[in-house]
């Protein structure tokens, strides 16, 4: 017997030789696939996630450049609005129209009562170009009072404001 496992051995031993002893290369080739698409299909995910967030980059930029854009337009208008509201500006341009400021106001209490003498609005005379100050505009033609007198006396209230938001119950004084 001895001789014989001897000559099973060599012939199996020439026969393990003839046929792969490990796993095969059939075995190895899905998980190598699978490799290869889960690696490639994260590094498209990843190229696509990257073009997305630059694209986001360039949108945010654009938004930011208009930001500054519309923000710089808002401050020119409201300059533009500040210079228009000055009440040197809205005088000028209320002589400019033929405005004259309001006379003495009277106001209405709560009870009926009135307040104060009512007075009628008069042209003040146009003071001359060589004394005439920054706000007064020496172009616009004298204007004349309802009355038609174009030299009347100045008002009391030369000093008011020549638009008004409405009277109020009673007169007040401001710090302005």
């Amino acid at each position: 017997m001895s001789t014989a496992a001897r000559e099973l051995r060599g012939r199996a031993a020439r026969l393990a030789r003839l046929m792969p002893s490990g796993p095969s290369s059939a075995a190895r080739t899905p998980f190598v696939l699978l490799v290869v698409l889960l690696l490639s299909g994260g590094l498209i995910t990843l190229l696509l996630l990257n073009s997305s967030l630059s694209q986001g980059s360039f949108r945010l930029s654009e938004l930011k450049k208009q930001t500054t854009e519309l923000t710089d337009q808002e401050q020119a208008l409201q300059r533009d609005v500040d210079s228009r509201s000055a009440p040197d500006a809205l005088e000028r341009r209320a002589r400019e129209l033929g405005m004259v400021p309001g006379g003495s106001p009277a106001f209405l209490g709560p009870d009926g009562a009135v307040r104060g003498v009512p007075g009628r609005a008069t042209a003040q005379p146009r003071p001359s170009p060589s004394a005439a100050s920054p706000s007064a505009s020496p172009s616009a033609p004298p204007s004349a009072s309802p009355a038609g007198e174009p030299g009347a006396a100045p008002s009391p209230s030369a000093g008011a404001p020549a638009a008004s938001s409405g009277p109020s119950p009673t007169p007040t004084t401001t710090g302005r």
